[in-house]
């Protein structure tokens, strides 16, 4: 998937303009925030009216409307100009999409796109998900609070609260998104700042959620990743061609180091930080019409890593740091199958008992208190032993078909700015797939993050929703071929 190429030649470009360069490009300009087309207005041009306080708060009134309608027409830059000549490319419907506008007796030519796959898809892994979230959950449910349906309600009401969410959102111009992009940022980092007020719960030992009336809990860290996602892209899309100089990868790198440390320091969260710090690098990356420094900056990290972590197996052994006894436990789980691997090891258990096709639905015997917490995030090793190596298959289908979706909608996203949305989302359901994935399979650290759509949690689910209508807000903006 490359969203953001630049096949067209001879036209004049902006600095909000696609990336790649162009022979015989010219005509660049500045987007910058602090531009505008018309001048300001003086302090005397209010002293007529009122004083001269109410003058400076309407002239900032004022710049601040600017500043928005500048930031609405940087995002609208088109991803792929194409000659005069030259017919724009457009998107073939699905069978499923042609199938409901047959139904519906409407003509093609004035229906508008909409991703009946990716909706679809979505309902799919929201009911499997509920399904398996009562299995994996009831015992727990009925022995912690006497209801077997409590984690199951919860979610359910939540999930369908999210899918009426998404609808609407789905509705709503994403241009709009990058208009207030800087605010929403500015918004998720002042929510993770309250977490250290009196306002944070803490669960479990860690304080990363704020309380809300009615005994409920808000995560902002899972905002955060939609914030990020936004403000990046608009940062991208602002910068132009300096997007892929040293100057500008620093500056949106920075800004992306500046969200992960935020998540980390605020709610000592560290598995989000990774995932906001590599949704940044991966939107970089998808704009920089280069390889060769992410392959080698790639390969810097992972010999960093190796070297780092077979140090900390000699010299922190006796560490009281609950990470890195989380990385010794990883290294040798045998060695600490009694309490520092105790997780990982039970659900290797669960899933090599499962074999192709599993004991069957309801028949896990490691979820009955043996794995703490499995309806979080080791609900897939509970998948694996009730529904086997065929159960896991059919996850990563359904998610495949998903990123698939999404990959589509990137590539014919009417501008720049859609195409790295749906990219920033695209990036953040595969990393939380394959780092769940790889957790409890044994391959990495545990680090607690969740398998999306799947895992029990009200505040995840709900923006998960919220991305995904966005995404098909973006496709409703796909031009069809015959319109």
């Amino acid at each position: 998937m490359y969203p953001v190429s630049d096949r067209g030649a001879g036209s004049s470009m902006s600095d909000t303009r696609p990336m790649r360069p162009v022979n015989g490009a010219s005509g660049y300009r500045n987007a910058g925030y602090g531009r505008s087309d018309s001048p300001r207005p003086g302090y005397g041009e209010y002293g007529a009216s009122g004083s001269r306080g109410t003058g400076y708060v309407r002239a900032g009134y004022e710049g601040y409307q600017r500043s928005v309608e500048r930031r609405r027409k940087t995002v609208q830059t088109p991803r792929r100009p194409q000659p005069r000549t030259a017919r724009p490319a457009r998107a073939k419907r699905s069978a499923l999409a042609s199938l409901i506008i047959r139904l519906r007796r409407k003509p093609a030519a004035k229906e508008q796109y909409f991703d009946y796959d990716m909706l679809l898809v979505i309902v799919f892994l929201m009911c499997f998900g509920l399904v398996m979230l009562y299995s994996t959950s009831a015992y727990e449910a009925q022995t912690d609070f006497g209801n077997d349906l409590y984690y199951f309600t919860r979610q359910a009401l939540i999930g369908a609260v999210g899918f009426v969410v998404m609808l609407i959102v789905s509705r709503i111009d994403y241009h709009l998104y990058g208009a207030f992009a800087v605010e929403i940022f500015v918004v998720s980092m002042i929510l993770m700042a309250l977490v250290q007020t009196p306002l944070g719960v803490t669960i479990n030992g860690a304080r990363r959620w704020i309380g809300l009336p009615g005994g409920q809990t808000l995560q902002p860290a899972e905002i955060t990743k939609i914030a990020v996602i936004l403000f990046i892209s608009y940062e991208l899309c602002r910068l132009g061609k300096k997007a892929y100089t040293k100057e500008g990868m620093l500056r949106v790198f920075v800004l992306g180091v500046i969200a992960a440390l935020g998540v980390y320091v605020l709610t000592d969260n560290l598995s989000t930080a990774i995932i906001v710090m590599s949704i940044t690098c991966i939107l970089i990356f998808v704009i920089h019409p280069q390889t060769k420094p992410f392959l080698i900056g790639i390969a810097a990290l992972a010999a960093f890593a190796i070297v780092g972590i077979g140090a900390l197996s000699i010299i922190a052994a006796n560490s009281d740091n609950f990470r890195i006894q989380r990385i010794l436990s990883w290294l040798n789980p045998e060695a600490t199958a009694a309490d520092g691997s105790f997780q990982v090891m039970q659900g290797l258990y669960a899933i090599g008992s499962g074999g192709f096709f599993g004991k069957g639905l309801g028949n896990s015997t490691q979820k009955l208190g043996v794995i703490p917490e499995a309806q979080n995030d080791m609900i897939l090793v509970v998948i694996c032993e009730e529904l086997g190596v065929f159960g896991a298959i059919l996850i990563l289908v359904l998610f495949g078909l998903l990123l698939y979706r999404l990959m589509f909608i990137a590539k014919n996203a009417p501008d720049l700015y859609g195409s790295l949305i749906a990219t920033g989302i695209f990036a953040h359901i595969a990393l939380q797939v394959i780092l769940n994935i790889a957790v409890v399979t044994g391959l990495l650290p545990t680090t607690g993050i969740t398998l999306p759509f799947i895992s029990y949690g009200g505040t995840a689910i709900l923006f998960l929703m919220i991305e995904m209508g966005i995404a098909l807000g973006i496709s409703r903006r796909i031009r069809l071929e015959g319109e």
